[in-house]
């Protein structure tokens, strides 16, 4: 078993002579592994039911024969102008109605049957043809599915959506019940009455928001799922397809699609502009291996080594910051690390996108570092295989809480979902205590601290089983605008946080977000921008007040005290310096392990497998760091420690005996 290292690869934008010189400079770099045919099809499929393979049949054998292997795509992210022209009917239509132009990536309606069968005949086709082939590691349906055409507002969509109300709902009237039609006067007498929420500019009912939200993201799950069906017909080899999963709310709800991948991928590229990219791409790996089942090691199938070309100001990376952002990747659980792309093209709408072989060839830092990383990922060959080591800390998180809370008439309109997912992760990066992100649904019977950020809409087992964190002996900690309405996105009366008034002992009559220029102090210095609320503790202790406006003297963070564990309330957005405060109280409460002692900005965790633990370092400050760590550094094959030196902006991964694993963790 080795790390995967390679990236998309696009033969058909180059000349043979190309190729040659290509697969030379994969030997040269360590490439394993080249993702191939993503937007093949105008070229594998050059007009209705005419197939010409000759050239793919060419490049498969040129890779296979050089020792790469491939991960074969199904076209269809980028329909061939010849199914534009013939079926214009695919092209999704917007919320207004406004058909999209073909010439785009997922120019399609997923739920369009006509687009269906040209999606699975192409498909069935290549498995077909290289289903045996032993040169196929790995087959990868579509591209970054959701991205463009996760919703689509057509006719064809809107019968299906009816369907689709019929099987969840039942019934006209069950539907009218869990979207109280009665508002407005809006109920329906038949299935033909309802329609998409359609328009971007009114307030559409919440229940058939997120309705049409859940059935969006199940409809491109079947274009999925029909493709996967016709590729193992043929084929026994793995199929996924590439998520694009970051800590905020995704387009689809990938969570529900990981069970019906045979290896959980994903698609990260960090953000020039923020200033906690490190620390966002630590979260979505986090997440990824919480959507992992049994948190088996998944597969970075797509980042960049620049800027991607959709970012507004395209810069390179940092020297080492390849690497860093490469294996952090791994060290959170991904068994291998794979680029957009191999060779920057120099024709099309990605033409100035980041690749492994830039357009200054072999002569450029890029490729220097890429080179070196390939020698890095097979000095970590061992790591393959090996599990990161359980956490003992959760996050839930939930796509469709995320939708909710980001569309409609909201108290505050202009929350983000992922602003709480990260500033509690982040507090935990920082202090190198391990943290999972895991659905609503998860077991959570392993974990000590369980974090509950916005999860603005929940139902009432998993309310239950949030609950029994604290009864049994965990900490559970939940956020303003938690549990305030039930799935249908009808609002839990009683007082906020709905669901979580009793496990709390407190609750909220009013919500007080602040105006643009207003601010309100607390009792530890902070100061809140955004969100407060007036709290009323009926069995709590107050751990913040709020010091100023009217909410003075008012509770902000309230623990409760229950059995042998506690339940804390956060009512307010809180500034960092008082999450960090909060973060600090819980680990020693909670008596959480670190995975080293080090300062804020060093990047520490831990990889098991069956004989030895793999400890990664990744250093993202300017200055050097000491940890206390011994073992034989796998990336320059030398023996470390006691205390173990990391470079500015480097990285060691340490290898020490299984048995002393528990031996190298900190406490707090």
């Amino acid at each position: 078993m080795s790390l995967v290292f390679g990236g998309d690869y696009n033969p058909e934008q180059w000349t043979r002579d190309t190729w040659l010189d290509d697969v030379r400079l994969m030997r040269e770099a360590g490439v394993n592994l080249v993702t191939l045919g993503v937007f093949s099809w105008g070229l594998v499929e050059t007009s209705d039911g005419v197939f010409d393979f000759g050239w793919l049949d060419d490049i498969v054998e040129l890779l296979h024969e050089n020792g790469v292997g491939i991960n074969l795509a199904t076209p269809t992210a980028a329909p061939p102008s010849w199914l534009h022209t013939a079926h214009p009917e695919i092209l999704p239509f917007d919320a207004d109605l406004y058909q999209q132009p073909p010439g785009g990536r997922n120019a399609w309606c997923p739920s369009s049957p006509v687009f269906r069968s040209y999606a699975v005949r192409v498909a069935g086709r290549l498995a077909m043809r290289y289903g045996q082939h032993p040169a196929v590691k790995l087959w990868h349906v579509g591209n970054e599915l959701g991205g463009g055409n996760a919703r689509c507002y057509c006719d064809v969509s809107a019968d299906a959506f009816r369907r689709w109300l019929a099987e969840r709902h039942g019934t006209v009237e069950a539907v009218n019940q869990a979207w109280g039609t009665a508002f407005w006067g809006h109920r329906f007498n038949d299935w033909s009455e309802i329609l998409p929420p359609r328009g971007k500019h009114g307030a559409p009912n919440p229940g058939l928001f997120i309705d049409y939200e859940r059935y969006s993201s199940d409809a491109l799950m079947r274009a999925y799922l029909a493709e996967r069906e016709v590729i193992q017909r043929f084929s026994d080899v793995p199929v996924t397809t590439n998520f694009m999963v970051g800590p905020g709310a995704q387009v689809v709800d990938y969570s529900r699609w990981a069970p019906h991948t045979d290896l959980v991928a994903n698609d990260h590229y960090t953000l020039v502009d923020d200033p906690d990219r490190a620390i966002e791409l630590a979260c979505a790996g986090d997440r990824m291996r919480g959507m992992s089942a049994g948190r088996r090691p998944w597969l970075l199938m797509e980042h960049s080594t620049g800027g991607p070309s959709w970012q507004q100001r395209n810069r390179a990376k940092d020297p080492g910051e390849i690497a860093r952002n490469a294996l952090a990747h791994v060290a959170r659980g991904s068994d291998g690390a794979m680029f957009f792309q191999w060779r920057a093209s120099t024709a099309g709408a990605e033409q100035f996108h980041s690749a492994m072989l830039p357009h200054a060839g072999t002569r450029s830092r890029v490729w220097r570092e890429v080179v070196e990383l390939g020698g890095h990922l097979k000095a970590l060959d061992e790591v393959a295989g090996s599990r990161v080591e359980p956490a003992r800390a959760a996050m839930v998180v939930d796509d469709e809480a995320g939708w909710y809370l980001q569309h409609g008439l909201k108290p505050h309109r202009g929350l983000r979902y992922g602003r709480e997912l990260r500033a509690w992760h982040k507090a935990l990066w920082q202090r190198q205590v391990l943290l999972d992100l895991v659905r609503p649904d998860a077991d959570l019977s392993g974990y000590d601290l369980v974090l509950v950020p916005t999860l603005i809409m929940v139902d009432d087992a998993v309310a239950s089983r949030l609950a029994a964190v604290p009864q049994r002996g965990g900490t559970l900690v939940v956020t303003y605008l938690s549990g305030i309405c039930d799935p249908t996105g009808r609002v839990r009366t009683g007082g906020y946080p709905g669901a979580f008034r009793d496990v709390l002992g407190v609750w909220a009559d009013e919500f007080y977000p602040l105006q643009t220029e207003e601010s309100v102090s607390l009792s530890d210095g902070g100061v809140v921008r955004d969100w407060t609320e007036r709290v009323v503790v009926d069995d709590a202790d107050v751990v913040l007040s709020y010091t100023s406006s009217s909410l003075a003297g008012g509770p902000a963070v309230t623990r409760r005290a229950v059995g042998a564990g506690a339940a804390w309330y956060v009512s307010a957005q809180l500034p960092g310096s008082s999450i960090e405060a909060v973060a600090d109280r819980l680990i020693a409460e909670t008596e959480l392990a670190r995975t080293v002692v080090a300062p804020a900005g060093l990047e520490a965790v831990r990889r098991i497998g069956d004989d030895a633990a793999y400890l990664f370092l990744i250093n993202h400050r300017d200055e050097p760091v000491e940890v206390e760590a011994a073992g034989l550094d796998l990336l320059t094959d030398e023996k470390v420690g006691p205390a173990t030196q990391i470079p500015a902006g480097g990285v060691r991964v340490v290898r020490t005996p299984r048995e002393t694993e528990a031996s190298t963790s900190g406490r707090a």
